[in-house]
């Protein structure tokens, strides 16, 4: 565990040796009363099941549900959340201004590799006492967690801490497809990709199904995991994030690839791919 009087270490190079950021080390309560805590979870299980709930519709359903909210609150909570529902077709709203977006270069693509296509997402983290946000980057073919990070901001600095232990550790994929948020738009996020070599795919605003792997790992995740903890702590979330991803990689069944855990579909098709280019 971090020391904050350790003789040599900083707080910060503890951190970086724990691969945990710094803001989740300080993590404190994002200033929410408790009763919008509550609403943040009950919004976070339903748009689970509903993700095609807009706020007008989140709103009623909590209502509905014999709570005294207004359409303000839950748009502010959502917006809070990151929750965008589904759209039949591309929202045709403008990005904001400053921040280039790409397009979506996924549609009829055939993905029968690793590290042919990467993904990244963001997805919010109950706690006993406030939230947290966690960044994961994930193989879409063999859908295993390359890397992950957590923070209790939306700044795009843990997102790029991800992205380069992933590159680091697996190599730079052909293509990284994302949402259009402020983190993957950012020069910092697509100027790594670029110097990588790696082409630049994102969804179309609010359309929940160009991400659909990475959308399924949050909701097993919180299902299996996160609903089932109350933590107190950022170290606490880190920690049992970290033990269901080592178990979701390595040991999880996966109905995609014959019940075999991404991380072993992975190891056995880089393993073939590395062959075949050595005969070729």
């Amino acid at each position: 565990m971090i020391e904050r009087t350790h003789p040599k270490l900083s707080v910060g190079a503890q951190c970086q040796l724990l691969s945990i950021s710094r803001s989740s080390f300080y993590y404190t309560p994002q200033g929410e009363t408790a009763m919008n805590l509550d609403l943040m979870l009950l919004v976070d299980k339903q748009f689970l099941d509903t993700p095609f709930y807009g706020v007008r519709q989140m709103t009623w359903h909590l209502q509905n549900e014999g709570h005294a909210v207004n359409e303000k609150r839950i748009r502010r909570l959502m917006r809070l959340m990151r929750l965008m529902p589904i759209y039949q077709k591309p929202n045709t709203s403008k990005p904001a201004k400053g921040y280039k977006t790409y397009p979506y270069l996924l549609g009829g693509l055939r993905i029968d590799r690793p590290n042919q296509v990467w993904c990244a997402d963001i997805t919010y983290l109950p706690m006993r006492k406030g939230f947290l946000y966690l960044v994961a980057i994930m193989d879409w073919f063999t859908r295993k967690v390359l890397a992950w990070r957590i923070s209790n901001t939306l700044e795009a600095a843990f997102c790029l801490e991800a992205l380069n232990e992933a590159i680091h550790k697996f190599g730079a994929p052909d293509i990284m497809n994302t949402d259009q948020g402020s983190q993957f738009t950012s020069f910092d996020w697509t100027d790594r990709l670029k110097r990588a070599k790696t082409k630049i795919s994102m969804d179309g605003k609010a359309r929940y199904l160009d991400n659909i792997f990475i959308e399924r790992l949050w909701r097993s995740l919180k299902y299996e995991c996160v609903y089932l903890h109350a933590w107190e702590t950022g170290s606490q979330a880190k920690a049992g994030v970290g033990r269901w991803i080592t178990f979701y990689n390595h040991q999880r069944p996966h109905a995609a690839h014959g019940g075999q855990p991404p991380a072993v579909v992975y190891f056995n098709a880089t393993q073939t791919d590395q062959q075949v280019q050595a005969v070729a």
